[in-house]
């Protein structure tokens, strides 16, 4: 039996020594392809990887996967434009306030009475103003009022309108001034225009009157009763128009 045993020892042994160095190739069918392996392109540049490496790999290209959405260019919403809303039509314009003045007695006076016809109510004030003139462009003291009156009548027919009998208690009373200037030479400017006219008795002289001037105050007025101030202002060429203090 011990003589079976040691037989079959020796025949496995020397089996696996033929095995392990290859004299039973020639008895075993090849587990190769050779015709797979002779269609092979470019069988040299086939690189085996570590199997440590290729995870590496497959991570790394998980993670560009990842990324590369956010590279994609994403279309940019454009801001939607408002219609541009056209402008309500604008009211009529109001004029704040504006004020005329400086007007001596007889001119505020006269220049009040052709205002009536605007009907302004509280739209209208009135202010002292007190000032110093200068120069007066003015015909001397007549007899009376009734010559002086009739002066004036000439002084239209000539085309002049902007004068006033002075019929204060002073030195000339039942004169008429022509205007009151803050300067000698306007005054003269203005007596050579009325010599062209054809007046010939106005002088001028200085104006030592002190009495507190009045202006006129105008708010909350539309465009038409706008125009029609600025008319009757156009009557009194020497009273400027601002706005108010």
């Amino acid at each position: 039996m011990l003589k079976i045993l040691f037989g079959l020892l020796l025949v496995i042994n020397g089996g696996l020594y033929a095995f392990e160095h290859g004299y039973l190739n020639s008895l075993i069918p090849p587990s190769h392809d050779p015709l797979r392996l002779k269609q092979q392109l470019n069988p040299d540049l086939l690189k085996l990887v570590p199997l440590d490496k290729e995870k590496a790999e497959a991570g790394k290209a998980e993670k560009v996967a990842a990324v590369e959405p956010e590279k994609i260019p994403q279309a940019v919403e454009q801001p939607v434009e408002k219609p541009v809303e056209k402008p309500a039509e604008k009211a009529a314009e109001v004029l704040a306030c504006t004020e005329i003045g400086n007007f001596d007695a007889a001119e505020a006076k006269n220049f009040e009475a052709k205002l009536t016809t605007l009907a302004l109510g509280e739209r209208l004030s009135r202010r002292q103003i007190q000032e110093n003139a200068r120069f007066i462009v003015y015909i001397p003291p007549l007899a009376n009022k009734e010559v002086a009156d009739k002066k004036g009548g000439e002084l239209k027919r000539l085309g002049v309108d902007d004068f006033f009998v002075i019929t204060e208690h002073t030195a000339l009373q039942w004169g008429i001034s022509l205007g009151i200037f803050k300067s000698e030479e306007a005054a003269r400017n203005h007596l050579a225009a009325l010599n062209q006219k054809g007046v010939r008795s106005a002088r001028v002289g200085p104006h030592n009157n002190v009495a507190p001037k009045l202006a006129f105050q105008f708010r909350r007025l539309d465009a038409a009763t706008r125009a029609n101030l600025d008319k009757i202002r156009a009557t009194f060429p020497r009273q400027e128009a601002r706005a108010c203090i």
